[in-house]
């Protein structure tokens, strides 16, 4: 390997912090979200019918490209440690979507490009999550994702009515033209990214935390081998010190069978999957539905539609940095069945009182749907927090292969969810009351479940050691 040059890049820091690369997450729910107020009202003035229906197979069709797609992207980025340009590839793949959708006449070409959003839609997920673990100290990771999840969030905070208002005042192609631009901003940033094992050529490595006094001239001995060939690379820049043997530095990367039995085998690792295959499931739910459902029973239009989208996502940004914080102080045992718990119970509030007073008070609609979105995306930081410590405890197990495991399951969770919402929203004679239903089935059965597999200690366990403590009798 060539010795970088003596002085570091400008901007080194900062170009390789948790922060810069979070910021990166925004983009892709943004270009998500700006059309959920825009679709509907796109596929009526096209002539279509049954759209609920026909958003929900959109909605399916971008699922299947981030099912499909995840796979080989989390293995050839963890087998030859490339982050940064998948990256890139998939933001351009996105800004050349976003051209198809606005010129897009006919529903098979829609869906067409959709299938190609989902799969630049995986690369920027399961490579962004890698990369920004890869750059976070171990004891922060938490609330890092909790930040992460803000900028998911962020996403879905501006484009709703960003997208709302440009279709309602100067036409369809404007809010395409607005993600087109954003995006190309948000390709400038991705370029200037330094990834952990290229800032440690300049003994700057962003998972410690460093003093004040700039960079440090040579990274600690004590670095976590996060990555795949970071720790050759540090160790290589340190004088005085033993060289690692190839072994330890290159290790033997896993075949898809040996880490998904690696994954299967362990039950913390199966139950974040699951949450966020829920989470996927009740959040495209709503998304599929509540834009049709407020136009059918208030008669509102895009841009206030948009509105009322920003005001169920808004609480939620300032919750998930505490919520990640949360996690890394108290662990995921508690946040995790109470998040369930309280989106069951709103989930429930909203389908009894969908069929009687919600249906006169937009003002209380809107209550609700905050306090069922503030729970339900509190499910994701610790379920992906839970991942990032699975990772750490199993050999050979990378960052990107168990963020590639929650792209395919959140994909997965997005094509039930949007299908059944469509079909039940334009079949059933109660549609949204039976969608809550689903929601909340869904919350119900991972009660229990997260009790007793989420975190490190799970509450099932602790439970039944103190009543044992107590000379309790406990039946198995």
């Amino acid at each position: 390997m060539s010795r970088p040059a003596d002085n570091p890049p400008i901007g080194l820091k900062w170009r390789a912090s948790p922060w810069f690369v979070t910021l990166g997450l925004t983009t892709d729910t943004l270009l998500y979200a700006i059309l959920l107020p825009v679709t509907p009202f796109r596929l009526k003035a096209l002539g279509y019918t049954e759209v609920s229906s026909l958003v929900g197979w959109l909605t399916f069709a971008q699922s299947c490209g981030q099912v499909v797609s995840t796979i080989p992207i989390a293995f050839l980025s963890e087998r030859y440690s490339q982050r940064r340009w998948p990256l890139i590839l998939g933001l351009v793949v996105l800004l050349a979507v976003q051209i198809m959708l606005m010129e897009a006449s006919h529903f098979a070409v829609m869906c067409i490009a959709r299938v190609v959003q989902g799969v630049s839609s995986s690369v920027i997920w399961v490579v962004g999550l890698a990369l920004l673990c890869d750059t976070v100290p171990e004891k922060n990771v938490g609330r890092q994702l909790g930040w992460a999840e803000v900028g998911i969030l962020l996403g879905f905070v501006v484009g709703p009515p960003v997208g709302g208002l440009l279709y309602e005042h100067i036409g369809y192609r404007a809010p395409f033209i607005f993600s087109v631009i954003w995006a190309m901003v948000d390709l400038v940033g991705r370029l200037l990214v330094i990834e952990r094992k290229d800032a440690a050529k300049w003994g700057y490595d962003p998972s410690i935390v460093h003093g004040k006094d700039g960079l440090e001239e040579t990274t600690p001995a004590v670095v976590r081998n996060m990555i795949p060939n970071t720790s050759a690379l540090i160790a290589g820049s340190i004088p005085n010190l033993p060289t690692p043997s190839p072994a330890e530095q290159k290790p033997v990367p896993l075949s898809l069978v040996a880490v998904c039995v690696k994954l299967l085998h362990s039950p913390r690792a199966l139950m974040a999957l699951t949450l966020c295959t829920v989470y996927g499931a009740a959040s495209t739910a709503q998304e599929t539905a509540i834009p049709l459902h407020l136009q059918v029973v208030w008669g509102l239009r895009s841009g206030t539609m948009g509105l009322v989208i920003l005001a169920g996502v808004f609480p939620t940004l300032v919750w998930q940095p505490l919520a990640g914080w949360y996690v890394d102080v108290n662990g995921t045992e508690w946040i995790s069945v109470l998040a369930l718990i309280g989106g069951l119970i709103w989930w429930c509030i909203l389908r009894s009182w969908g069929l009687m007073i919600l249906k006169s008070s937009l003002a209380l609609f809107i209550v609700t749907i905050v306090f069922a979105t503030f729970f339900t995306s509190t499910i994701l930081t610790p379920a992906a927090a839970e991942l990032a410590a699975v990772s750490r405890g199993i050999q050979g197990v990378g960052y990107a292969h168990v963020y590639g495991a929650l792209v395919i399951v959140y994909g997965t969770g997005n094509a039930v969810g949007s299908v059944m919402a469509g079909q039940l929203y334009s079949h059933a004679s109660l549609g949204w009351p039976a969608i809550c239903c689903m929601s909340m089935s869904f919350m119900g059965v991972c009660v229990p479940l997260s009790l007793a597999f989420t975190g490190d200690q799970p509450l099932l366990g602790r439970w039944r050691r103190w009543g044992k403590g107590r000379g309790v009798i406990l039946l198995d």
